[in-house]
Formats: C-alpha cells, structure tokens, sequence
C-alpha cells in the first residue's frame, strides 16, 4: 500500500479541494506542517528539474507527498521541502477538473497525486482515486495515451523525450 501524504495550507475552497477529498475517503494523510512531509517520499514539484519515471519506484516504500497550496506561495514551500525528499515533476498532462478543464499542467492535487501512481505501476490506486471525482474518468481518458507510454519509460530522460514527441507532434 503505497502512503500518499499532503500539505494543506488552507488557502482554496473548502468544497472545491480535491486534496481534503481524498482525506475524507481515507486515500491520503492530511498534514499542516511542511515538516510533517516524510523524509525519502517522493514529493511531487512542479519546479523540480528531474521528470517523475517508473525508475522512482524504488522511493516508493517512503511514499508520495503533495503540497495543496497557491502558487503564489508554493515556491517558497517547495524550497523548504525539496532538500527532505525525492522531489520530481510530472510530466506533460492535460486538466480534467471543472476549474482548469482542458488546460496543461493545471491539475488538481487529486489529478497529480493519480498521475504519479499510475507512471510508477500503482494504476489501480489511481483510477480508485479517481473514481472519487465526477470528472475522474475523463482526467484518465484524456491523458491515457500519455500516461501508458510514461508508465512504459526506463528513466526521467525517456519520459522526457515522450513528453517532447507529443508536444512537437513527432
């Protein structure tokens, strides 16, 4: 069973938090304190310079840690965290909740949290999370092609290159 852990910084709506949803199901650990992150997960960053691949299951045993918070503020907490963890980005996704629908890169804590486990072979974990969201079935078939030939790379570089045939259309 892989621990999925998060930092909530109060800062979006009650009713619209992804993150406080997977709490309530019992799906991820709910903390307020950045040091509450546990030392070795892997700690999904948008500003990490090393792409999220299968080759990060070995960091899986400590788990996955997310931050929910604004983006005005997640630099600052991303740089307090980064040096504790196994900090990786995810790779080139498309949005499926109502706030950012269609949009890349904008995905909810819930989107990235499942799209890490389904790269790292955790696929059935992360249609259960998604299952949780009206709109989960639709972050998975818009991104499934992606998300497979992820799942499928060796390394960082791999899933990087992937990314980058989709992007330019090569």
């Amino acid at each position: 069973m892989v621990k999925i852990v998060i930092y909530h910084a109060r800062q979006c709506h009650p009713k619209k938090c992804t993150a406080r949803r997977l709490g309530k199901f019992g799906l991820a650990a709910i903390v307020e304190r950045v040091d509450a992150i546990p030392y070795g997960s892997i700690y999904l960053n948008p500003f990490s310079a090393k792409a999220l691949s299968p080759a990060d299951r070995e960091h899986l045993n400590q788990g996955i840690s997310a931050l929910d918070c604004s983006w005005e503020t997640a630099s600052l907490l991303f740089k307090r965290i980064s040096p504790r963890v196994e900090d990786r980005c995810l790779p080139y996704l498309v949005a499926a909740n109502p706030t950012n629908f269609g949009k890349p890169t904008k995905l909810s804590t819930a989107e990235a949290v499942a799209a890490a486990l389904y790269i790292l072979g955790e696929k059935p974990k992360a249609l259960n999370i998604m299952d949780r969201f009206k709109w989960g079935k639709t972050f998975i078939d818009l991104n499934r092609e992606l998300l497979e030939r992820y799942s499928e790379a060796h390394d960082s570089s791999e899933v990087v290159e992937i990314q980058r045939e989709y992007m330019t259309g090569d």
